[in-house]
């Protein structure tokens, strides 16, 4: 078989998601600080991607590759899609999540418009998992807190959702509509009790970031997500009706300064 012959084949493959059991993979996620590795620094605020592993059975394991302040353009300028490509293998997933900081249109380092530059970077990602066999999966951002003065939960995030799910269509990849159900969430438990959820302290009201009970509601969208778009198979998930302890979560001593920034 041709090395292309065999590209389009892994690439194939990658295309559905395998069976429970056939063999471990890993789930990369490219993205920002709503999912990152928190450090003990940090705590209590939480990403996703820290609870995301208490929902998957052990044979799919989790490289949260997820940076605070990033955008789709600066994590590929700062080569850390590089880095992923570099370590992923055919038959793994690389989510992808973006748009918190491509919204950032005073600071060109990281803005990206939503329907060229935005889909432009995110087809980077894309390609480069088809490239080495991985089955690329955008994710639409999770929502931040915002209501309005009748109690409705707002979406913050413009156009760049609408873009994703555009993309996603265009280049036939599975999309996990995070922020829909995100925005769904937040308006079920309602003003008060959102606060919950988010990394709310004495200190500090951040409507962005994420405690433990909220990085585990997430984690359990992207979970249940993954599997009703068979972009992980039903033995692939665990837990999903369990509660899950927030004594799960720990923030590990950061190795680098780089980690937290």
């Amino acid at each position: 078989m041709s090395v292309t012959r065999r590209q389009v084949a892994l690439g194939a493959l990658a295309a559905v998601p395998l069976r429970a059991g056939r063999r471990d993979r890993t789930l990369y996620i490219a993205g920002d600080s709503t999912a990152a590795q928190k450090y003990s620094t940090e705590a209590p605020e939480t990403g996703w991607g820290m609870a995301l592993p208490f929902f998957l059975r052990r044979g799919v394991r989790v490289a949260n590759h997820a940076v605070n302040g990033r955008s789709s353009k600066s994590f590929v300028d700062e080569g850390r899609l590089d880095a992923i490509l570099a370590a992923i293998r055919p038959g793994d997933l690389l989510l992808v999540q973006f748009a918190h900081n491509d919204e950032k249109i005073a600071d060109p380092t990281r803005y990206t418009e939503p329907w060229t530059t935005y889909q432009d970077y995110l087809r980077l990602y894309i390609e480069g998992a088809r490239a080495h066999g991985a089955r690329p999966v955008l994710a639409t951002p999770v929502e931040r807190r915002r209501f309005d003065a009748d109690g409705n939960a707002v979406p913050t995030h413009g156009d760049y959702p609408a873009a994703m799910r555009a993309l996603a269509r265009q280049e036939r990849v599975a999309l996990l509509d995070i922020e829909a159900l995100s925005l769904a969430l937040w308006q079920r438990l309602g003003v008060e009790e959102t606060k919950v959820y988010f990394n709310w302290t004495d200190t500090e009201q951040d409507n962005t970031h994420f405690n433990p009970p909220g990085a585990i509601a997430v984690a359990r969208l992207v979970a249940r997500e993954s599997a009703r778009t068979r972009v992980l198979a039903p033995g692939d998930v665990v837990r999903l009706r369990d509660e899950i302890p927030t004594s799960w979560i720990t923030w590990p001593e950061a190795t680098d300064a780089s980690d937290v920034l």
